[in-house]
């Protein structure tokens, strides 16, 4: 799918602490929903002994999310999902699930408090997430000789194309993915090399 709108690069986990409870902030680059149950699960397991697990997600382009859903876990309603998924939209990411873990300190923050903690958790690890850009790419298939597979790979490293899978028979089968901007120099490639290829836009 081509993502050509910010989402995380990656997993990172951020803590901070207010009035002895420990807020544990997760953010993770989600496209699914199962994939939000795992990263889910996970943070239940890592962390059995917590009070709380409250969360907000959206798959999607920001701002134009094809779904997003947030959770309190047990906390006063809308004190910490809606204030975790204001700050996801502030920050304008999509394919992005936060999560906030907290362990009771014992002293009770009220409705406020509790709204300033899960923000500032999730405001945390989002400061410090990197962000990448996927551009758009088309998906294309070149048929070759076993002899054209090494300057085939080297163009796509040069040019930022990727090599989804290859398939050995009587010749070689290329699944690639190739940045759009780069179709009309793939295309000048294959010619040059004779190579059979077909663009699966």
């Amino acid at each position: 799918m081509n993502k050509d709108y910010p989402v995380p690069a990656g997993y990172l986990e951020r803590e901070t602490e207010v009035k002895k409870s420990r807020f544990i902030a997760r953010v993770a680059p989600v496209s699914s929903r199962e994939e939000v149950h795992q990263w889910l699960e996970q943070a239940h397991k890592d962390h059995p002994d917590a009070r709380h697990i409250c969360w907000a997600y959206q798959i999607g382009r920001p701002g134009s999310a094809a779904e997003a859903a947030m959770n309190d876990d047990g906390e006063p309603s809308g004190t910490a999902g809606k204030p975790i998924l204001n700050v996801i939209q502030h920050k304008d990411m999509g394919d992005i699930l936060v999560m906030v873990i907290r362990y009771f300190g014992g002293i009770k923050l009220g409705a406020g408090g509790l709204v300033r903690a899960y923000a500032g958790a999730a405001e945390s690890v989002l400061s410090a997430v990197d962000r990448v850009v996927q551009q758009p790419v088309t998906p294309a298939r070149v048929t070759m000789s076993f002899a054209d597979e090494q300057p085939l790979r080297h163009w796509c490293e040069v040019h930022g194309a990727s090599v989804d899978g290859i398939d050995y028979g009587t010749s070689v089968l290329a699944r690639l993915s190739v940045p759009m901007d780069k179709l009309e120099a793939f295309t000048q490639f294959c010619n040059a090399q004779k190579l059979d290829y077909v663009l699966e836009t």
